[in-house]
């Protein structure tokens, strides 16, 4: 978030993404790898988000180079954060993951969709199930039914409480968008 409260865009995230890069020095190529509401507005989904989340840690070069980055900009410290590093899905593929940008410092990768829906239903704020139904139809042809979704949700978070209702907020939040997922 930037020191006045304004949002990032994609394009603004690029833009400040790729310059943490040119800050880097040496021969050692670090990577990100974006997740959230950051990965959907690199690629147009959503408007704009408050901060970039990765779900690889930052060391100690690139956190100084985010900022330096962030007082260049009057942004928050931590614009580029690796808050979400806990938040990864259990068994979480590097490989299958989309380069986004790649220099020789700094490779940024965005989690797959999927995945991001997933913790999307997990953190299940507001504006995560609005993400979820903008995420659908990147995922729809992984998941037949809610009960796929679920059965989904438990491998990459197996040690989330039972929740008998999980389901049907599925089916109740696509509904909104006209999409008719059957439960099981």
């Amino acid at each position: 978030m930037s020191a006045d409260g304004l949002v990032l865009n994609g394009e603004a995230i690029k833009r400040l993404v790729g310059e943490v890069a040119d800050e880097l020095a040496g021969d050692e190529q670090r990577t990100i790898i974006v997740v959230g509401g950051s990965l959907l507005a690199w690629h147009g989904l959503r408007e704009a988000t408050r901060d970039v989340d990765s779900i690889r840690r930052l060391d100690q070069e690139l956190r100084d180079a985010v900022h330096r980055v962030a007082v260049r900009h009057r942004l928050a410290h931590n614009w580029l954060n690796d808050h979400a590093e806990a938040f990864a899905p259990f068994g979480f593929d590097v490989e299958a993951c989309e380069v986004m940008l790649e220099t020789r410092q700094l490779k940024v990768l965005g989690a797959p969709f999927r995945d991001v829906f997933l913790m999307k239903l997990r953190r299940g704020s507001p504006q995560d199930l609005i993400d979820m139904r903008v995420l659908w139809p990147y995922v729809e042809d992984q998941f037949a039914t809610a009960a796929e979704v679920i059965t989904a949700f438990f491998d990459a978070f197996p040690v989330e409480p039972p929740d008998e209702y999980l389901d049907r907020l599925v089916v109740g939040e696509l509904a909104k968008d006209g999409i008719a997922l059957p439960l099981g």
